[in-house]
């Protein structure tokens, strides 16, 4: 299997890009070549070549010739890989000087400009050097880069006379060996390529190499944690065909969380989101624990309205009156679409492939489950791989919203490593940039891991081979930037028939939501730059008090609160609040992770928060139940003087630097963000639990629980630079 990013090469013509050679079909072609009885080896690529317009031959003396064996310049190189690649944009594109002083009608400048916006050709000094005879590794360079071909697992092949080769140039040559692309074992690098070598390899990369047969190509697309996100629903549905039409056998999975977050949700209670996941034909999804937010009604809504299926297989729905008639505590050969199951089988291309689901036991701390039950995820994913094997499958995915490295105390890390069997593992919960799959070694077969990120930021893709036992033998994966932008214009374009269900069916109510009064202050709140970055705000504490009592609802031992003074934006007139002002506030939607931090760690945290003291700094945080002060006119990483915690009797204390505390904070400042490297730490070490609810819902939140929604805060003196008169 060739293991190239697809979307990559998007623009080419589909039916190119998913075209294989098929020497039966290609034998009928009757051949213009005047030389075809040269082609010798190479007969069967050149006609596949001339089928597919990549080449059209020279003529001399009113005959047609291939010339097979004659050496290749980079210039019909060039033009051949510009013909495959189709039409592409070339905007912004600069022209190679040489090929500049061509006629303006010749056929090079084109190709030219398309080989070089997609980095397939960077030409020397500015010059594409077309006249040049092409090397066999400067080929092998060129096609790995012009298929985007990486490593297959396991391979065992070598290239004898790889130390022959540029440094630059070894990887890409044993890439196109471990992809079939060529098949000798001593592949002279510094020889030139012949016109019949360079097709045959082309056409190879065309048909994905020499697949052996038995083997089983997948192409998985996922999504999660996209948290009613539509803004950009049109350029995933988008993304989603432009992989369909390049992959024979796919799958379109989503791993939960498609609930809470934007006034999408709000206003139709994941009904929006759910018509666009029927419209583009998502395939199976596990619930996450936002699904369960409102209680079980609205889910049961969402569930019987799908046009797929549900898995998980740890979640118990038999007592719940909302679920209980749609659940199925059994594994299906046959899954009826807005139905639950533990586990379901799919058919493609004639294999069979098995799917469960696993959601968080925290759903039942931090949201609202009702009588839904939680089992432990690492029994019951053993269970569902036994039912799987037991009906003879032996390629399972599951699909799981537990997280990637969560220290909530289930995680897919641990999953790949407890229960042997599960060959994909596609994830959601921790809200994890996965930009290349993770391969886990632990059992006797290995187990591809992904997630992508959250927010409907990107659509994850993980292209996988099968040996004929169910053994992952390859793969590649990659996240397709949703919001990719060049020269100002997004990459993925809208797809029409989405785009027009957003902004006529469900948009309008949703901006007029933004407009909607949701409380009053009665004083201007002080935020934005350089205030909130610099020294304690009013509302920066008021958005801090709202973390950490939210925090406390989900875990009662939560002690303090952090919150990046880079993250509120403005400052608030007194008067009316609206829902658009709460997101002017707070607009980049980061969600609510609570820390385990000794003292120690809280006190090096502070001291990076007032690092750049008086200067303004983004990391600058905000706080509540904590209050401290620090000189700033001492040397960083020496500033703090005094810190006292809010003890549960209400009264300020010395902070222990040798005892735990639970510190609630958003996501990004968890995760490390503006440098908060003592957070990053903790979080890499499973110190970190995320249940989730955005920055601005809480805010909203905690208004709503204001009397009469009014709100008057004052500053207390909770941070104070002694240095300061």
């Amino acid at each position: 299997m060739g293991y190239r990013n697809k979307f990559l090469i998007g623009s080419m013509s589909a039916a190119i890009a998913a075209s294989s050679i098929s020497p039966a079909l290609a034998a009928e072609n009757n051949s213009a070549f005047a030389d075809e009885n040269q082609f010798g080896v190479y007969k069967d690529f050149i006609l596949k070549a001339v089928e597919l317009d990549l080449i059209k031959g020279a003529n001399k003396n009113g005959n047609t010739y291939f010339y097979p064996n004659q050496q290749l310049t980079r210039e019909h190189a060039v033009l051949i890989l510009g013909r495959y690649l189709g039409d592409v944009d070339t905007t912004g594109s600069k022209q190679f000087k040489d090929v500049d002083q061509l006629p303006k009608d010749h056929e090079l400048r084109e190709n030219a400009l398309k080989v070089r916006k997609n980095g397939i050709f960077s030409g020397w000094k500015d010059n594409l050097q077309y006249k040049a005879i092409l090397t066999r590794e400067e080929m092998a360079k060129i096609l790995v880069q012009a298929f985007q071909l990486k490593h297959v697992e396991d391979s065992n092949i070598k290239v004898t006379d790889l130390d022959k080769a540029g440094k630059e140039y070894q990887e890409d040559i044993t890439i196109l060996a471990e992809n079939g692309i060529t098949v000798e074992k001593v592949f002279n690098p510094k020889a030139k390529v012949t016109r019949g070598q360079f097709i045959t390899a082309l056409i190879r990369a065309v048909n994905g190499g020499d697949k052996k047969e038995g083997n089983f190509e997948l192409t998985l697309m996922h999504t999660n944690d996209t948290h009613a996100h539509l803004d950009n629903i049109a350029k995933r549905i988008t993304a989603i065909k432009e992989v369909r039409s390049q992959s024979k056998n796919t799958l379109l999975l989503d791993a939960g969380d498609v609930f809470s977050g934007t006034l999408y949700f709000n206003e139709y209670l994941g009904q929006a989101d759910l018509e666009f996941m029927n419209l583009i034909g998502y395939d199976v999804m596990t619930f996450g624990n936002h699904e369960f937010d409102q209680g079980t009604k609205p889910l049961a809504e969402f569930v019987k309205n799908a046009k797929f299926p549900f898995v998980s297989a740890n979640a118990d729905f038999s007592k719940d009156v909302n679920l209980k008639d749609r659940y199925h505590n059994e594994l299906a050969t046959t899954a009826n679409d807005g139905e639950i199951y533990n586990s379901i089988i799919k058919e493609i291309d004639g294999e069979k492939v098995g799917i469960f689901g696993l959601t968080t036991a925290e759903t039942k701390d931090i949201s609202s489950p009702g009588d839904v039950e939680f089992k432990d995820y690492i029994e019951e994913a053993k269970k569902a791989v036994e039912q799987l094997e037991s009906q003879g499958i032996n390629k399972i995915i599951a699909l799981t919203h537990i997280g990637f490295d969560d220290g909530g105390g289930d995680n897919d890390l641990t999953l790949a490593k407890e229960v042997e069997g599960i060959d994909v593992i596609v994830g959601g919960h921790s809200h994890t940039k996965l930009a290349e799959p993770v391969k886990d070694i632990t059992g006797d077969e290995p187990t591809i891991i992904v997630q992508a990120n959250e927010y409907s930021n990107f659509l994850g893709t993980l292209d996988v081979e099968f040996d004929e036992k169910g053994k992952v033998i390859g793969y590649a994966g990659k996240l397709l930037d949703l919001n990719e932008k060049k020269d100002d214009q997004y990459v993925i374009k809208d797809d029409p028939e989405a785009a027009e269900i957003l902004a006529t069916k469900y948009k309008p109510a949703v901006d007029a939501k933004k407009e909607l009064v949701v409380g009053k202050t009665n004083v201007e709140l002080v935020g934005g730059n350089p205030a909130a970055r610099t020294m304690e705000t009013n509302l920066g504490d008021f958005i801090a008090e709202g973390i950490l009592e939210k925090a406390k609802k989900i875990n009662p031992d939560t002690m303090i609160a952090f919150h990046n003074g880079g993250n509120v934006r403005v400052s608030v007139d007194a008067g009316n609040i609206t829902v658009a002002k709460i997101l002017e506030i707070l607009p980049f939607g980061n969600s609510l992770g609570i820390l385990n931090l000794s003292g120690a760690e809280i006190k090096a945290a502070l001291e990076h928060s007032v690092k750049d003291a008086p200067k303004p700094f983004g990391g600058f945080l905000q706080v509540a139940g904590l209050k401290f002060t620090y000189d700033s006119s001492k040397n960083a990483g020496e500033r703090v003087v005094s810190i006292e915690v809010k003890d549960k009797n209400g009264q300020f204390v010395p902070l222990d630097e040798k005892q735990n505390y639970y510190v609630a904070t958003n996501i990004f400042t968890a995760k490390g963000g503006d440098g908060f490297s003592v957070f990053e730490k903790a979080s890499a070490e499973g110190r970190l639990s995320e249940p989730g609810f955005v920055d601005w819902e809480i805010f909203k939140e905690y208004l709503d629980s204001q009397p009469n929604k009014t709100i008057e805060p004052k500053t207390d003196g909770r941070i104070i630079d002694i240095a300061k008169p």
